[in-house]
């Protein structure tokens, strides 16, 4: 009981967080530490890494809870990554897409030139872009395009969870700016002393048209040392559908990593 009570607290205190302070706990993940599942069986390649495909048939599974399905992330003809978020004609329940690289990846600049309208999704869609070991608040860098189920919070997230030996405080930051159009090259470069994230309008790999930056700086915030795994996905906060009752597509160009 005092084991569950722990948790319930865990749970309490950061889903009391408000949103202007941050990205809120996701309660598919927070109690108990449970980490969000994985597919195991199903690949893609992309911009020269091999990708697996979470896919766990009828379970729910985080982030959201929500269901994740095989034939919503696949590459086009011209290498292009489609992520969807589509209803399920018979079953009536949405369906969302990630992927997760089989290569983990450390200290360097990580780089996504995405197609689509970050800065105009439904409330209650989220596209994230991060470095994650699976150990839940820890370790962790996220760029996140989402209003958290509020349709006046800001639109761009940035994130950095500590590594697993320090605290549990964590950088935030959320904002909006002037976006010029449906291209964007979103970077984060990871050192040991800082995070230094970039969203550009258009695709660019140095800093024209730089749209927005912020960094996180270690100390106070700590920063991992870990070679993780990178994710991209398009899902549902808390499993909620969007209230255009529409297909959405996001679409990545290009993933870029390159180490220090």
């Amino acid at each position: 009981m005092k084991k569950l009570s722990y948790y319930l607290l865990i749970v309490c205190a950061l889903a009391s967080c408000s949103k202007e302070a941050g990205k809120p706990a996701d309660p598919a993940t927070t109690a108990a530490g449970i980490t969000p599942k994985k597919a195991t069986n199903s690949t893609l390649s992309f911009s020269g890494y091999t990708w697996n495909i979470k896919d766990l048939g009828t379970e729910l599974a985080g982030p959201g809870p929500n269901i994740w399905k095989t034939a919503n992330a696949f590459v086009d003809a011209n290498g292009r990554l489609h992520l969807k978020l589509t209803k399920n004609a018979t079953t009536g329940v949405w369906e969302c897409a990630e992927v997760t690289s089989l290569q983990s990846f450390g200290y360097g600049t990580y780089q996504w030139k995405v197609e689509g309208p970050v800065n105009s999704l439904d409330k209650n869609i989220v596209l994230g872009l991060f470095n994650y070991s699976g150990a839940n608040a820890r370790d962790e860098m996220d760029i996140e395009y989402a209003k958290w189920g509020v349709a006046t919070n800001p639109w761009a997230n940035y994130t950095v969870y500590p590594k697993q030996s320090d605290g549990p405080a964590y950088f935030t930051q959320a904002t909006t700016f002037t976006m010029g159009g449906t291209y964007t090259t979103n970077r984060f470069k990871r050192t040991a002393s800082s995070v230094v994230f970039k969203t550009l309008n258009g695709f660019y790999d140095d800093d024209t048209n730089l749209a927005y930056t912020t960094t996180c700086a270690s100390p106070p915030n700590s920063i991992s040392t870990l070679s993780m795994p990178v994710h991209m996905n398009l899902w549902l906060f808390m499993g909620h559908a969007p209230a255009s009752n529409n297909t959405v597509e996001i679409i990545i160009h290009e993933f870029k990593f390159i180490p220090l």
